[in-house]
């Protein structure tokens, strides 16, 4: 699974030392919640897109795993999304299989958080009880708490559709993206110091200095594309590259309300300037830290991050175009997370792995 990672291309031809089996084990187990969190984020795409966040309007960690059963269960849901304006303004010729549609969405979505504190909590116990995490309880205490605030954010983020809004603020939106990534990151990065360390792992500060840049960079074109979705900003300036007939929009259009910083994250003209000109950017950036990368001799995985970044790139002009049809837009959510982890290996890959 870390292979399109590339963790082990530190030093080309080096030879490696054997990985404890319980070490092993526990970078298996972190690998699958990585990929748990993966798919939350890709489902979670597809319930915002289906405009499906706000179809369960109650937060039950516990009783809420279970969906309505019944028809008469079924019913009294729907009467708790009509009171919200979302159905009110917008769906208030909404059927009841339209709504179990989309009640189903976020129900799967809430579904695989719960799935992932379980078989992330059964596995610290695990691998705890047999001795296996020594120098890594700390770590992955931190991760066990990003879930849980994130499960608390989500929440938050829901419940600012629900009163005065027809959908969620956006801000809430990219913080909840965001802190999916930062558990993400984190729990890729734990996994990639348990590989079988290199008898030869040497780091450049330059390379990690790119490193470091190029995964904020990934974040906030994450956090950005997480505005551009709350804002429905994709839905405007459908032309590539420029918009409205201008590479650059006037600047009484990006800086039209006020306060002026307002306009970074509220503002659909801004927001979506913000979120090309941050694209075009984390290309260059890629494209530098291959050619970096290529006089060091490990520039294999440069040159992937900069094909994918492309394709990213790629998605998002199409997304732009064709008005955010589902499954580019989803694709285009999920490539993103897919470039995010590439960023964390080639950093983590600078980095020694933590002895077996």
């Amino acid at each position: 699974m870390t292979d399109w990672i590339n963790f082990p291309a530190a030093t080309a031809g080096a030879g490696r030392a054997a990985v404890a089996p319980d070490r092993a084990g526990v970078a298996r187990w972190l690998w699958f919640v990585a990929a748990l969190v993966f798919a939350m984020v890709v489902v979670g795409g597809a319930t915002r897109l289906t405009e499906s966040g706000l179809s369960i309007t109650e937060w039950k960690p516990v009783t809420g795993v279970i969906p309505p059963l019944s028809h008469a269960d079924w019913l009294e849901a729907f009467e708790k999304y009509k009171q919200i304006p979302q159905y009110k303004e917008l769906f208030p010729d909404m059927d009841l299989a339209r709504f179990q549609t989309i009640f189903l969405w976020e129900w799967s979505h809430r579904l695989l958080g719960r799935l992932i504190g379980v078989v992330f909590a059964l596995g610290f116990l695990y691998y705890w009880a047999r001795g296996a995490l020594e120098g890594l309880k700390a770590q992955l205490a931190a991760v066990f708490t990003l879930g849980a605030l994130q499960g608390a954010v989500g929440w938050w983020m829901v419940a600012s559709g629900l009163v005065h809004r027809v959908e969620v603020a956006q801000e809430r939106l990219a913080i909840h993206l965001l802190l999916a990534s930062l558990t993400l990151i984190a729990l890729i990065w734990i996994a990639g110091g348990l590989r079988a360390p290199l008898r030869d792992e040497r780091a450049s500060t330059t390379a990690k200095v790119f490193g470091v840049l190029l995964l904020l960079a990934t974040l906030k074109q994450i956090f950005l594309g997480a505005l551009v979705a709350g804002l429905r900003a994709g839905l405007t300036y459908n032309t590539w590259p420029l918009m409205d007939g201008r590479f650059v929009p006037p600047v009484e259009h990006l800086f039209k309300n006020d306060p002026w910083w307002m306009n970074f994250f509220d503002n659909i003209t801004t927001v979506q300037f913000d979120h090309r000109m941050a694209a075009y950017a984390l290309l260059a950036l890629a494209l530098l830290n291959a050619m970096f990368a290529r006089q060091t001799g490990v520039s294999r995985r440069g040159w992937a991050i900069v094909a994918m970044v492309l394709c990213q790139v790629g998605l998002g002009i199409a997304t732009l175009i064709y008005s955010v049809p589902l499954s580019v837009a989803l694709a285009h959510q999920a490539l993103a997370m897919i470039v995010l982890g590439m960023t964390v290996g080639n950093l983590r890959a600078e980095f020694p792995a933590r002895p077996a």
